[in-house]
C-alpha cells in the first residue's frame, strides 16, 4: 500500500485530469473501427483510472463516470 499526500489544489488538479481521459475513452468506446481485443485494454485502463477518481472526487460526480454492464465490450 501507498500512501499519497497533497494540497486540495493538486487534488482538484487530478480529479481534472482524471474526468479528461475517463471523457477520452467513453468517446473511444462508441468508435467501432476500435478492435474489441483494444476495447477490452481500454476497459481495463478505464477501471483504474475510474478508482482513482472514486477516492479524490465526491460520490455524486463519481455516478457520472460509472460504466453499466451493457456498455462493458466483452
Amino acid at each position: 500500500m501507498l500512501g499519497l499526500l497533497i494540497n486540495f489544489k493538486e487534488a482538484q488538479e487530478l480529479e481534472y485530469m482524471l474526468k479528461r481521459e475517463m471523457e477520452e475513452l467513453l468517446l473511444d468506446f462508441g468508435d467501432s473501427r476500435i478492435d474489441g481485443v483494444v476495447k477490452r485494454a481500454m476497459e481495463e485502463r478505464y477501471q483504474i483510472i475510474f478508482n482513482l477518481f472514486r477516492r479524490i472526487a465526491p460520490p455524486e460526480e463519481c455516478t457520472k463516470y460509472i460504466r453499466h454492464k451493457r456498455e462493458h465490450y466483452r
